[in-house]
Order: structure tokens, then C-alpha cells, then sequence
């Protein structure tokens, strides 16, 4: 079995994030793409959802696709936010499967990663999705200090670059104004029942 493992914040998760890991399934030839969700940020600021509404906003984005699984594992209390200590859970949770990690460029240039060798190693690909403003030769240096029997393990995924970024959702959202599709329907109607990212308008 051969799993994508699609992880980060997901507040809140939108059209891009459904978009980047269909395409991964696909050119990667992924039986399942799971969406892990992290309570834990050493780089970013803290959720504005609590992870009841984000994980409820993922299964209603996720619904119609038998492909797409949510999956718990980085929520445990004991959990680092790590990606090197990640993959080993998933390892033991998932025996028979190997996997395919799926990230933004942006995230990979971004932000300070952790033991990479060490996520390299766990894994059989890392697939890295284009995202608008992040230079070629910024996602080169960082992979240049990639060792080179690990290189080949990672890949570029050949998609247009998405725009959507759920800041810039949050962003519009704060500002009464509309998000809808730019999320799934699903989503934008919880974040409406719900009054998620200071939202008071109507749907």
C-alpha cells in the first residue's frame, strides 16, 4: 500500500490543499492520501480554529473522495510536531504500507526542518507542490544540502502554482467578506454555522 502522508495546520483547509494532494495521488500513484493534522507549531503562529472545527472542516472537505483519509496521529499529547518523530508512528500504524510525503515549496523553503536526513531516510518519495513567491533558487539551495543518495527520493510535482493560502482566507474572513469557493461547500458552510476566523456574514 502506498500512502501520502499531507500534513500542516489546515486552517482552514481549502480548494488548493484538495487540489495539491488529488494531483500527489495521482502522479505519485498513491492508493491513499492522508491529511494529518498538527496541534504542534515550532514555525508558525498558532491555530486561530481549535482542532475540533479544523478536523471537522477536513472530513466535510474530504467526504466524496474514497482516497482521502484523516488521520489523528499528530494530535496525541505526546506528540513532537516533528516530522522525524511522525513518520515512525505512521510506520508502526501502517506496517505494510511505505510513504510519500506531499509539501509545499513554500513550507520546505521557509521554515527550519528538523533531522531532514532523517524524514529522507523514512521515506520512498517527498513530494514538493509549487506555490507562488518561492524562487527556484531558494528550493535549490535547500536541496543541495540534501545528501546525495537521498536526492532521487525527492520530487517536483508538475502542477500549476495555486494561489489560495488559508491566511489570505482568514484574511478576507476577518474582514466579514466572503471565502466561499475558495473552500469546499462543506466548509464554508461550517465556517458560516460556526462564525470560524471572526466571520459574522451570511452564507
Amino acid at each position: 500500500m502506498k500512502l501520502g502522508i499531507f500534513g500542516g495546520t489546515f486552517d482552514p483547509v481549502h480548494n488548493a490543499h484538495l487540489f495539491v494532494a488529488e494531483s500527489a495521488r495521482a502522479l505519485e500513484g498513491l492508493d491513499t492520501v492522508l491529511f494529518v493534522p498538527t496541534n504542534s507549531q515550532h514555525y508558525r503562529e498558532k491555530a486561530q480554529a481549535s482542532i475540533e472545527h479544523r478536523c471537522a472542516m477536513i472530513l466535510g472537505a474530504i467526504a466524496t473522495n474514497r482516497s482521502f483519509m484523516l488521520d489523528d496521529t499528530d494530535l496525541r499529547e505526546d506528540s513532537t510536531g516533528h516530522t522525524a518523530d511522525l513518520i515512525p508512528r505512521l510506520q508502526r500504524k501502517y506496517p505494510d504500507a511505505t510513504f510519500t510525503f506531499i509539501i509545499g515549496a513554500d513550507s520546505l523553503v521557509n521554515t527550519p526542518w528538523v533531522r531532514f536526513d532523517e524524514v529522507l531516510d523514512s521515506l520512498e518519495r517527498f513530494a514538493i507542490a509549487p506555490r507562488p513567491g518561492v524562487r527556484a533558487d531558494a528550493l535549490g539551495r535547500v536541496l543541495e544540502a540534501v545528501p546525495s543518495r537521498l536526492r532521487e527520493r525527492v520530487s517536483a510535482l508538475n502542477l500549476p502554482e495555486v494561489p489560495e493560502s488559508a491566511t489570505s482566507i482568514r484574511t478576507l474572513l476577518s474582514q466579514g467578506r466572503t471565502a466561499r469557493y475558495l473552500v469546499p461547500e462543506p466548509v464554508w458552510q461550517y465556517i458560516v454555522a460556526h462564525h470560524l476566523y471572526g466571520y459574522d456574514g451570511g452564507a
